[in-house]
């Protein structure tokens, strides 16, 4: 069974669903998997404090073509808070030109958390750009970032609803109002839907409302392939929808998992708050900060940030990320089909 789209035609894949960005996290392994599976796979924006992003980056793109020769993308966070993020837009392309295989094979850069234009405006990205069939899209949780990453010259949107784990808009507007806003501006941009998606019924909706995949993030940390710790995927398949809140994180708003972490974390209500606070940081801070996903990742779920979306409500298992990626397949295409059925 097979879904073709605008998306999964652009990136030679079989079904259109895509493996969100988890960073700071390692996810080469979960990224292979997706890719076998016909998806696509994603190499997370690593950022723990023991590691060398640009390293990790170059050694995670190796791994990947060593275990799949499937399709597959990578994601740079360019926040003004991410200090490494210039380094990789200059150094991944570069890499990535100087080897034929991984050229082949990386079709996707996804840039998020901050400027949509930090990844085309380096020189070693448009040689690459210019030299093989790699894709940029950017993340885009409001209309009014959509607009700018048009602008910007992106070859498409994630457009991501407040329903997503991880960091979020100050806008709080929903993945089924913002598909519809972008769509309604720029129905001739691909777009990528993101926030809320785990099953084949969201799936389906997501196309007929003019995206060409989905991507998700919960519901592949709650796979066996993902390389988070059991304790963190465990809280997934007995979560209801309303068990995560929002909180402040490293690049503004965040959804988590409400432990004394994120109890701890108020939410914030502007770039501006946002802003000053970071005014405030150190270095200590910084680390702190990091330390939490860290403690999380490890399976410390009380201490650390736990980021899941409100589609853990609608997982209850965790099951092998083939058969996961099968079941939304089958499932979205029964779901089209039965809404042709209402066309008389």
């Amino acid at each position: 069974m097979t879904i073709e789209t605008n998306i999964t035609k652009m990136f030679g894949i079989k079904h259109p669903i895509i493996a969100a960005p988890m960073g700071p996290f390692y996810t080469h392994k979960l990224a292979v998997a997706v890719s076998e599976a016909g998806g696509l796979g994603v190499l997370s924006h690593v950022g723990l404090s023991d590691a060398d992003p640009v390293e990790e980056m170059k050694k995670n793109m190796e791994y990947v073509v060593e275990h799949t020769d499937k399709p597959f993308g990578f994601n740079i966070r360019t926040s003004r808070m991410e200090p490494n993020s210039e380094m990789l837009c200059w150094e991944i392309p570069k890499f990535i030109m100087a080897n034929q295989k991984i050229r082949d094979q990386c079709l996707y850069a996804i840039t998020s958390a901050g400027s949509a234009k930090t990844l085309p405006n380096s020189p070693n990205y448009q040689k690459l750009k210019e030299n093989s069939d790699i894709k940029h899209f950017h993340v885009a949780p409001a209309l009014w970032l959509a607009e700018k990453c048009v602008a910007a010259g992106v070859d498409g949107l994630v457009v991501t609803g407040g329903e997503g784990g991880g960091h979020q808009s100050y806008e709080g507007v929903s993945t089924l109002v913002l598909l519809q806003q972008v769509h309604q501006k720029f129905p001739e941009t691909p777009v990528i839907a993101c926030g809320g998606f785990a099953t084949g019924e969201g799936l389906a909706a997501a196309l007929s409302l003019g995206a060409g995949a989905v991507a998700m993030g919960s519901r592949f940390i709650a796979s066996k392939e993902s390389e988070f710790h059991d304790t963190y995927k465990n809280v997934v398949p007995p979560a209801k929808a309303q068990d995560t809140i929002m909180a402040t994180g490293v690049f503004g708003p965040i959804r988590l998992w409400p432990n004394e972490y994120a109890l701890e974390h108020k939410p914030i209500t502007s770039k501006a708050e946002k802003m000053a606070q970071e005014a405030t940081f150190d270095v200590d801070e910084i680390a702190k900060t990091i330390r939490a996903y860290e403690l999380a990742y490890e399976g410390n779920i009380n201490d650390g940030a736990v980021l899941l979306g409100q589609s853990i409500g609608i997982i209850d298992s965790i099951e092998g990320v083939s058969e996961i990626i099968e079941k939304i397949v089958n499932d979205a295409s029964a779901s089209l089909k039965k809404a042709v059925s209402f066309i008389k």
